[in-house]
C-alpha cells in the first residue's frame, strides 16, 4: 500500500498516511510509537476486518508540521483535524508506545471520537518503582534486549539493514535521529505529561495488551492503566516484549480484534 498525502488544518500540517482495508469498513485509527510507523502484517491484518488508518504523526517520516505542536495534548487536537480532514467522526484507536499516549489523550479530551480504545505497551504513566528506560541514552544492544523477547531471533536480524549496504545504514541512522528528536517533545527527560489527571476522562471501552517481557515499559503500567481505566480490561501475551505486533502478529491482532469487534 503506496502512502498518499493528507492536508491537515488547511495545509499547516503535511500527512503521509497508509490505508488497509475496505473504505466502506468501520475505521480504525492506527497510531505508531516512537521509531515510526512500521509495515509490517499486523496492519494489513487489521485491514481485513476495518479500514486502517496509519498515519505518521508530524515530524516523523514525510509528515510535517511538528513545530505547530508543543506537547501531548495538542497532539490529540492535531488528530481531532486529521480525522475531520478524512471525514470520520469517529473510530477505534489503536495506540503503540508513544502512540498509545496520543490515543489516551485523544479519548479523554473528546471521548466521542473515540468508539473503542486500545493501549499496546503504551508510554505515558511513570512510576519510581518501575521506571520507563530512558532510550534516548541507552546504548543499542540494551535497546534491542528491552524492546524484543528475543533479540537474536531470525525475525530481529531479518530487520537489520545489510551491514555492507552504506546507503541504507545511513537511512536508518537518519531515521532513528529524526525520531529521537520529535519523540524528545513528548517524552524527555521522563514519559509524564500529566496524563493520569485526564485517564478518568475515558468513556471508551478499552483493551490494554502487552508483552510480558517488555522491558522499555515494564508490564506493570499494564495494570497501571487498566486501574485507572473505568471500562478496560488487560491482556498480557507471553513470547514478546515491546513489539507485540511484530514478534506475535496473528495473536496480537485476534486479541485487539476480537475486542473491537464486541458489541457490548
Amino acid at each position: 500500500m503506496e502512502p498518499r498525502t493528507v492536508a491537515v488544518r488547511e495545509g499547516m500540517f503535511q500527512a503521509e498516511v497508509r490505508e488497509y482495508g475496505a473504505p466502506s469498513a468501520e475505521p480504525l485509527l492506527f497510531l505508531h510509537g516512537s521509531s515510526g510507523l512500521l509495515l509490517d502484517p499486523y496492519l494489513e491484518l487489521l485491514g481485513e476486518r476495518f479500514r486502517v488508518v496509519a498515519p505518521q504523526h508530524p515530524g516523523w517520516g514525510a509528515s510535517t508540521g511538528l513545530e505547530h505542536i508543543d506537547d501531548p495534548i495538542d497532539m490529540a487536537l492535531y488528530y481531532y483535524d486529521f480525522l475531520d480532514a478524512l471525514r470520520i467522526d469517529a473510530a477505534h484507536v489503536v495506540g503503540h508506545s508513544l502512540g498509545g499516549m496520543f490515543a489516551a489523550e485523544i479519548a479523554a479530551l473528546d471521548p466521542h471520537r473515540v468508539r473503542r480504545l486500545v493501549l499496546s505497551n503504551a508510554v505515558g504513566l511513570w512510576r519510581d518503582d518501575a521506571p520507563v528506560l530512558d532510550f534516548f541514552s541507552c546504548g543499542m544492544e540494551e535497546l534491542q534486549r528491552a524492546v524484543w523477547a528475543e533479540p537474536e531471533s531470525d525475525l530481529v536480524r531479518s530487520r537489520a539493514p545489510d551491514p555492507e549496504d552504506k546507503e541504507a545504514l545511513a537511512g536508518l541512522m537518519f531515521d532513528r535521529m529524526q525520531s529521537l528528536a520529535a519523540a524528545a517533545k513528548f517524552l524527555w527527560p521522563i514519559p509524564d505529561r500529566g496524563l493520569k489527571k485526564r485517564l478518568h476522562r475515558i468513556a471508551a471501552p478499552s483493551l490494554i495488551v502487552w508483552g510480558e517481557r517488555d522491558g522499555l515499559v515494564p508490564p506493570v503500567y499494564a495494570d497501571e492503566f487498566g486501574a485507572r481505566l473505568r471500562n478496560a480490561r488487560v491482556e498480557v501475551l507471553r513470547g514478546c516484549a515491546h513489539m507485540p505486533m511484530i514478534e506475535r502478529p496473528e495473536e496480537w491482532v485476534r486479541v485487539v480484534v476480537e475486542f473491537l469487534a464486541r458489541k457490548t
